[in-house]
């Protein structure tokens, strides 16, 4: 088994890395892909760092205090957990091909074990492809924009009766959370204008 080597952290910090993780033991032919699906978790990781800024940059315009600590549960929370629950599992799906198909010239037996994980974890990693790419396909041919939007209210569609309760029902939740004032809009001075 090899030295757990990721996250790399700086020595000053008590906690030591978690994982292995070499490229290099991934297949060439999807080493790119795998690459390619890291570098999109650290965009993740790096957007959940930009947006505790940007919460706390709100917080000290005048804005409530909800936003940032709520920030800070994301950035610590969904980025350990993205990583574990969908890189890792991509991860493994590639290296989990070659070590298992190189076990079956040493044991049989253990290496149609090692098969299923392999198949499980391929099946995350393309069924996540797959999702993503039919979202991405349907948010396209949907035809949804802001002129048919405009358009659909011009000629009345906004006097369904399902689209009015649900107008409604979102009308009277936000009086209700404006009554309760629950997060309040930042206050502005005239001289911070």
């Amino acid at each position: 088994m090899e030295e757990p080597n990721f996250p790399p952290l700086p020595g000053f910090i008590p906690l030591k890395p978690c994982f292995y993780q070499d490229f290099d033991e991934i297949p060439e032919h999807h080493r790119s892909m795998c690459k390619k699906m890291y570098h999109l978790w650290i965009l993740n990781s790096a957007t959940l760092a930009v947006n505790l800024i940007g919460c706390f940059a709100w917080m000290f315009g005048g804005g409530g205090v909800t936003n940032f600590g709520l920030a800070i549960i994301w950035l610590i929370m969904f980025t350990p957990c993205s990583y574990v629950c969908w890189f890792r599992a991509i991860y493994k799906a590639f290296n989990g091909w070659l070590a298992t198909l190189s076990f079956f010239s040493y044991n049989i037996f253990i290496a149609l074990i090692m098969l299923v994980p392999t198949i499980m974890f391929t099946a995350v990693a393309s069924l996540s492809f797959i999702a993503l790419t039919r979202i991405h396909n349907y948010y396209r041919g949907s035809g949804a924009s802001m002129s048919k939007a405009q358009e659909e209210w011009t000629t009345g569609a906004w006097k369904s009766p399902h689209v009015q309760a649900a107008a409604q029902q979102a009308a009277m939740g936000a009086a209700a959370g404006a009554m309760l004032d629950q997060s309040p809009s930042p206050q502005y001075n005239d001289n911070q204008i």
